[in-house]
């Protein structure tokens, strides 16, 4: 009896002793996620750039955005520049406005003579990726809707965004559903420039991931193959889509096989897609395309650089 009373005991201290190694090895995987995120963002430094109005383009507080526009010459009628707006990454459970991007990017995009708005928005778990891709549509309204007195060409506008915010712009760029909500159409935009992205086609990305993802994935995407497929940009690429894309990856090798997947199937759909490849591997090459890009002497500016000016008629 006293060897069962033991063997019994020595059970459930096993069973206890397995179920906080299996909390602890979770909470240091999220741990290292986020130091791994906050690593592509830039160390979740300050990179607001300076010059921007901050402006809120919804009721909750994380509704806001930063604005950019470039002084032009002082002539009447005042000029109008092309509006890019930009989304962050951070697994769509976090990230900033503040910590998103390197400090090239605004300066350099002004610099080019077009305006660029920086977006927060809602965040999951509070919210989910369907309100978030929608936060992003009523961000583009919002600044749409106030074009002539911000100096904006509304008929001349680019969305993209990093990582997670790249899935999100291309969700929008292929499902109408979220600018109609917000008044607008795919008339609206002229170009989608998606930044080594993930998550394109849900349901392959969480068949191909390791366990060091998935609880990402399980919490932005759920775990309903139906919803996974409705936030799948390359299951929506069949015609209509916004006009032009560009894909820009480094050398991941999801990111690539999602990238090239959207392009073909955007391809089919009828728009105008050109893909940028550029070096770099894992997540170190993934922080550097979002750390660099702007800054002259970095590979994909350049190639943003001609494709903008193609899509703008510059």
């Amino acid at each position: 009896m006293a060897k069962m009373v033991w063997a019994a005991l020595l059970g459930v201290a096993v069973l206890s002793a397995g179920v906080a190694d299996a909390q602890s090895g979770g909470r240091l995987r999220e741990r290292i996620a986020k130091r791994m995120e906050q690593r592509a963002q830039g160390e979740g430094q300050q990179r607001r750039a300076p010059g921007a109005q901050t402006l809120s383009y919804g009721s909750d507080p994380a509704q806001v955005l930063d604005l950019w526009v470039p002084a032009t010459i002082d002539i009447a009628p005042k000029p109008k520049v092309p509006l890019v707006l930009y989304v962050h990454g951070g697994g769509w459970k976090r990230g900033s406005k503040d910590t998103a991007m390197g400090n090239a990017l605004p300066g350099h995009l002004v610099g080019q003579g077009y305006a660029f708005a920086s977006i927060n928005y809602r965040l999951v778990p509070e919210a989910t990726v369907e309100q978030q891709a929608s936060d992003v549509a009523q961000a583009l309204a919002f600044v749409l809707a106030r074009a002539d007195t911000l100096g904006i060409d509304r008929s001349r506008v680019v969305i993209t965004g990093h990582s997670a915010g790249a899935h999100l712009v291309a969700l929008v760029g292929t499902d109408e559903q979220y600018l109609r909500k917000a008044g607008l159409s795919f008339a609206d935009i002229d170009g989608v420039m998606p930044n080594d992205g993930a998550a394109y086609d849900v349901p392959k990305q969480m068949a191909q991931s390791g366990r060091f993802m998935m609880d990402t994935y399980k919490q932005a995407f759920g775990t309903d193959p139906a919803r996974q497929k409705a936030l799948s940009p390359t299951l929506h690429a069949a015609a209509p889509n916004a006009p032009r894309f560009l894909l820009l990856h480094v050398q991941r090798e999801d990111g690539v096989a999602q990238a090239n997947e959207l392009a073909a199937a955007l391809k089919r759909g009828g728009s105008s897609v050109e893909v940028g490849s550029f070096p770099g591997k894992g997540l170190q090459g993934h922080a550097e395309i979002n750390r660099k890009l702007g800054e002259p002497d970095y590979a994909a500016t350049p190639v943003m650089d001609a494709w903008l000016k193609g899509v703008f008629g510059g």
